[in-house]
């Protein structure tokens, strides 16, 4: 994997934890802005999702298992826009701290991943 993307995905997961995390904290939903955030977020998401499958497709292999490197690159790339529609629904406080629970699960996912894949080996 591409540590610096990785890192990137991570980041931005929790940048977008932090403001969504904020905006429940004054008892807001989310806003349109929170969803170019998330937007963002997913689009950096989907690109390592690509860039893995074609990594794997080149013949590099993850230290840890490619069932398991497979499952949680999709996972990560699912996990913000699952909570993103989830906060559609909880249109309260709660919406936002749901996206915000979500972005810092892609962190933890993203911390995951880099050690499945060999932990900067690759």
């Amino acid at each position: 994997m591409i540590d610096a993307l990785t890192i990137a995905v991570g980041a931005t997961a929790l940048a977008l934890a932090a403001w969504c995390g904020f905006a429940a904290y004054r008892d807001e939903p989310t806003k349109d802005w929170h969803f170019i955030g998330m937007a963002l977020v997913s689009l950096l998401g989907i690109v390592q999702l690509v860039v893995g499958i074609v990594q794997l497709a080149g013949g590099h292999t993850p230290d840890k298992g490619t069932a398991l490197f497979l499952a949680y690159l999709i996972g990560a790339a699912a996990c913000v826009p699952g909570t993103g529609f989830m906060s559609l629904s909880e249109r309260t406080r709660w919406g936002s701290a749901t996206v915000a629970a979500g972005a810092v699960v892609l962190a933890v996912l993203e911390v995951r991943l880099f050690d499945i894949w060999g932990g900067g080996n690759g």
